[in-house]
């Protein structure tokens, strides 16, 4: 079931990447996740398997390619403590419509790395991960803390979490200097229903404060005085954000081993965007292959100090032409496979998985115009695009 555990997040990830700029997170994050989550949640009752993963990803949609390498490593210390630690390396190149309409063409490097370890007590497990992210132009540090506790014989697992982020905001080329920080709270409960049934619920909330905006991204504005009847200006954004996500999940596990999923998410946060998410999926084992098909749909609202055109330069406090930001669909089609091989390697080595996955992504949006086209402002045609993502990972459990 190894493909079952690999469970993406890619557009609710690309909703928040910022692709005239992608500095911070967003959609290179993304495939270390599959790597990372272990690090931070820990399973009640059960410390982490000891294991080695490497993870090669690519994405390739709308100008922009990214890829890069991802290794993490676990470790049991004794029956109580398992430690872990993570490097990945994204390189991306962009081309993107608010590159090209806005800016030159750029490639940059990313790295990321994170050390973290589990403790078990009896049932209950705790972990605590730390995570630095660097680039040129941005860095970030992350404290992750989580705790569950396994009750009613173990058909029950509650679990919260806490993260704490510091960010220092930076800009080519020039002493542009910000702050942004970050706390997420969470808590979750799992509950074995039936012998084939899973359900889970989590409640997510997120405070952010400081400078939240892309310091290379700029709005336009309607200018009679342009040769292209708008001009540009930097967008302006609240320095003070609140959100909260509810998600509940269901496995249902079928008599020949194969298994259906599905998920249902609500996203709303004080900037007006509301977003809903659902994903289905199924997994079916077969000899030592393991297939995996899914899809997911996600839509959300604009938020509020939005606009794909403004009437005029300063029209309001606060300004964004992100179109992360605006009112957009995706559709997201997932296939994967796994391989469990028969590897021995002394005794060392107890055996090996490789696995690969393949996301088509589409986008559509309502209210963010291509202006490439040339055409009068505001009657461009809608933007929409479509991506790829590849990835390629190999396991070693010891």
């Amino acid at each position: 079931m190894m493909l079952a555990t690999v469970i993406l997040r890619l557009p609710e990830a690309l909703r928040r990447a910022r692709l005239a700029r992608p500095a911070r997170g967003g959609y290179r994050v993304v495939a270390c996740m599959a790597l990372m989550s272990g690090l931070q949640a820990a399973f009640a009752g059960v410390l982490p398997e000891d294991r080695a993963d490497a993870l090669y990803h690519y994405y390739d949609g709308g100008g922009v390619q990214i890829d890069g390498p991802s290794i993490l490593v676990r470790k049991k210390l004794g029956t109580n403590v398992s430690v872990a630690g993570n490097y990945y390396v994204d390189t991306i190149s962009s081309a993107s419509i608010d590159v090209v309409t806005q800016a030159s063409e750029y490639s940059e490097e990313r790295t990321e790395a994170t050390v973290g370890a589990d403790y078990l007590r009896g049932d209950t497990a705790m972990s605590l991960a730390l995570t630095r992210s660097d680039e040129d132009d941005y860095q970030a540090d992350t404290l992750n803390l989580g705790i569950s506790q396994a009750v009613f014989g173990g058909l029950t697992t509650i679990s919260m979490g806490y993260a704490r982020g510091s960010d220092d905001v930076g800009m080519r080329d020039s002493d542009f200097s910000e702050e942004a920080d970050h706390w997420r709270y969470r808590v979750g409960v799992a509950q074995v229903l039936t012998r084939n049934l899973l359900l889970g619920l989590d409640y997510e909330a997120v405070a952010d404060e400081g400078f939240l905006n892309n310091p290379y991204r700029r709005v336009r504005f309607l200018d009679p005085d342009s040769a292209t009847g708008f001009s540009f200006q930097d967008e302006v954004y609240p320095r003070t954000r609140d959100s909260n996500a509810v998600a509940l999940r269901a496995r249902y596990f079928l008599p020949y081993r194969a298994a259906v999923s599905g998920s249902a998410r609500y996203f709303t946060d004080s900037w007006g965007i509301d977003a809903s998410t659902v994903e289905v999926g199924y997994t079916h084992p077969r000899n030592r292959f393991t297939y995996e098909a899914g899809y997911r749909y996600y839509s959300q609202t604009a938020a509020d100090f939005y606009s794909d055109l403004f009437p005029y330069i300063d029209a309001q406090n606060f300004l964004a032409r992100d179109k992360e930001l605006s009112t957009f669909t995706s559709h997201t089609l997932r296939f994967g496979v796994g391989y469990e091989m028969p590897l021995e390697i002394g005794t060392r080595i107890e055996k090996g998985a490789v696995n690969f996955v393949w996301d088509h992504i589409m986008f559509s949006y309502d209210d963010f115009r291509d202006i490439r086209a040339g055409s009068t402002p505001g009657s461009e045609p809608l933007y929409d695009f479509s991506a790829d993502v590849f990835q390629i990972f190999f396991s070693l459990w010891f």
